[in-house]
């Protein structure tokens, strides 16, 4: 296990600044998952960390020691690709002891780690494989061994899961989440996929252009997220987006109008903002109801998909205070169709609210849950 810590480091390819200022903190036995759109630099981090690329400006040091100019080999990390890497022409035994020959380790110190890491995969029937004659899932596997084998202060994982099957990587997923409990292992894990995020990490790193966007607890960026980003890219589906206008400030409760006289007291801390300025409503879609009123009489939303899952139903309408359509979750099955007319409401307290730059206003839930009726025709 070792701390891996970064001060200001920066990566650029010629003119092309890929990684900016990045300050992170990462700590003994941390699982640490890099998320963010493609092309946001996350792998090249996980990279500058490996020490695969260099780093341009700033400092990297793990486990107190500053790695900048380490070889890879020197810096105590194990590397997990996307593609296996495994040797084509090597047994999965041979795989896994390469790294440990390569170090001059004792045959016998070589045997017993390679058979006692293959017995925690449940890889002993195919140690006299090659990887051709594995599965996608049993290739991963070994490729995990063999990191585990050398016994590394830090795991790196670059999009492991991404050429398998749904199915495997739900497999895969939990395999990985129990190597880490049982290890107690520095980890750093880089995904597209949320939904690994918030199932394995301790901490997830948010990325954006380069750029750290939020650092925290899955539950945390899900709950607080810091500006419209990471509350747009943490959850699936994501939160929902409504232009609003302040109507009036306070330090527990917000009042906004979304359209035409319909208000949402939100709680939120606004001091410091003006009535008039404008703003961004989220909503979770779990987070928005059908009302009880008339839709017929009241206006209501008419709904242009229904989207039926079995455990649950997404539903989506149109308005102009949003650019995409807002998305309704609900449990279990419905009997609603595309075109029904519904009235909307919102659970005022858990709305989050956002200054006309995104950065989110600091949210305080107060009383019980007050579902506010917001109607949009």
């Amino acid at each position: 296990m070792a701390e891996v810590i970064l001060n200001k480091v920066n990566k650029k390819f010629g003119k092309v600044h890929v990684t900016k200022d990045v300050d992170l903190h990462i700590d003994k036995g941390d699982f640490v998952v890099f998320v963010g759109p493609s092309g946001c630099g996350k792998s090249t981090l996980l990279r500058l960390i490996a020490g695969l690329e260099d780093i341009t400006s700033g400092d990297l040091k793990i486990d107190g020691q500053v790695c900048n100019d380490l070889p890879p080999p020197e810096r105590g990390i194990g590397m997990v690709f996307q593609s296996y890497a495994l040797y084509p022409h090597m047994t999965v035994y041979e795989n896994m002891a390469f790294g440990l020959q390569l170090a001059k380790t004792e045959a016998k110190t070589v045997d017993e780690k390679v058979r006692e890491v293959a017995a925690a995969l449940q890889l002993e029937p195919l140690l006299e494989r090659k990887p051709k004659e594995l599965s996608g899932g049993q290739r991963q596997r070994v490729a995990i061994g063999r990191a585990i084998v050398r016994e590394p202060k830090v795991f790196l994982f670059d999009e492991p899961l991404s050429n398998l099957d749904a199915s495997l990587r739900v497999q895969m997923r939990m395999e990985i989440a129990r190597l880490h409990e049982r290890l107690g292992a520095t980890m750093i894990y880089v995904t597209h996929d949320q939904v690994e995020a918030m199932t394995l990490a301790t901490k997830i790193v948010v990325l954006d252009a380069g750029r750290v966007e939020q650092v925290g607890s899955p539950l945390e960026l899900y709950n607080h997220p810091a500006n419209t980003f990471v509350a747009g890219f943490i959850g699936s589906p994501k939160m929902n987006f409504l232009t609003a206008d302040i109507v009036e400030t306070g330090e527990m409760t917000t009042r906004v109008q979304i359209h035409r006289g319909q208000e949402v007291e939100v709680s939120a801390n606004t001091i410091g903002a003006s009535v008039g300025d404008p703003c961004v409503i989220g909503i979770r879609p779990e987070h928005i109801r059908f009302g009880e009123k008339d839709a017929i009489q009241e206006g209501g939303v008419a709904l242009s998909v229904v989207e039926q899952l079995g455990n649950e139903c997404l539903m989506y309408f149109n308005t102009p205070q949003s650019a995409e359509p807002v998305v309704i979750r609900t449990e279990g099955q419905t009997n609603i169709r595309a075109g029904d007319k519904r009235c909307i409401e919102f659970l005022a307290d858990y709305c989050h609210l956002f200054d006309r730059d995104g950065k989110a206003f600091k949210r305080s839930v107060v009383g019980e849950t007050k579902p506010s009726l917001v109607v949009t025709p």
